[in-house]
């Protein structure tokens, strides 16, 4: 295959914008030195890749399934020609984290804000999601560590430190305040309205294992993609959920969020720092990782 990687790069930038145009801005080329590289890819693999549409592009079956394999090359690439420029000093790295929202809102913004002041050149790149898919996005090498909440299953590739406790609550909006006080059986909490995160979160499962446990079954009501998206919900009364105490403590402060105390107990948590034990790291991300480990000042 005579293709070379200028032509990949290309096809990726065309791809991930869908427009000759904007791609060849991203590149700093032209619209027709684009067009003609693409036409030379097509003609080399023998298939078409792109489709034109009133838009702009869109990619055919054929180059759908490229895409798959040359966005993740050609992101590791640009990765290394970044981490390289803040190898010699901090004025161009970049860190890629992936972080739940959970550990975000109740460790890491603060942790980053430190870091920030004391590297103000290194690039800070956030994805969130749950816990599985950041996961597995580090595993990919999409990012450099990653920081989510317990529990987490167990890989031989990751290296895992606890960074911070945290504890759930059952929390209620104010039309929830006539249970304050009082200390409420886990089958009570049924008759109510039940918030959760989604069934393909780890905290779901958590959950369910927790109701298993007592003899009873998670039947929720309402089913969220992340964890703040949880409090307005609570907040307004639709119903009640567990949720880190640290993320209502402005609401429970205010009297728009009530704790619930239940009689069975609820295990704590903990926020944790995840690395790939096999992923070489840039000198930026290595100091954020001492500095999440408290073995770096703040």
């Amino acid at each position: 295959m005579a293709a070379n990687f200028e032509y990949y790069k290309i096809f990726y930038y065309v791809a991930k914008y869908q427009n000759f145009t904007l791609a060849a801005k991203a590149l700093l080329s032209s619209q027709p030195s684009v067009s003609r590289c693409m036409q030379a890819l097509e003609t080399e693999l023998g298939c078409r890749l792109f489709v034109r549409t009133k838009r702009g592009v869109s990619l055919t079956a054929e180059g759908e399934q490229l895409y798959k394999y040359v966005a993740p090359a050609c992101e590791q690439i640009f990765k290394g020609e970044e981490n390289i420029g803040g190898t010699l000093g901090y004025q161009n790295g970049s860190v890629y984290i992936g972080v739940t929202e959970t550990a975000l809102h109740c460790f890491l913004l603060e942790k980053l804000s430190s870091f920030h002041r004391q590297y103000p050149g290194v690039r800070l790149k956030l994805t969130s999601g749950t816990t599985p898919n950041t996961l597995a996005d580090l595993k990919a090498g999409k990012t450099d560590l990653a920081v989510v909440t317990t529990p987490i299953r167990e890989d031989s590739h990751f290296r895992v430190t606890l960074v911070k406790e945290c504890q759930d609550i059952l929390a209620g909006g104010s039309n929830y305040s006539y249970l304050k006080g009082k200390k409420v059986p886990l089958s009570e909490v049924q008759q109510y309205p039940f918030v959760s995160l989604a069934e393909n979160t780890m905290t779901y499962a958590l959950y369910k294992e927790f109701y298993a446990s007592h003899g009873l079954i998670l039947k929720p009501d309402i089913e969220l993609a992340t964890a703040d998206l949880m409090v307005p919900v609570i907040r307004q009364g639709l119903g009640v959920g567990f949720i880190p105490r640290e993320l209502v403590k402005k609401e429970l402060e205010e009297g728009s969020i009530v704790e619930i105390e239940i009689e069975e107990k609820i295990e704590g948590r903990h926020i944790c720092m995840v690395e790939d034990r096999q992923k070489p790291l840039s000198v930026a991300a290595r100091h954020l990782i001492r500095l999440l480990k408290g073995k770096e000042p703040a």
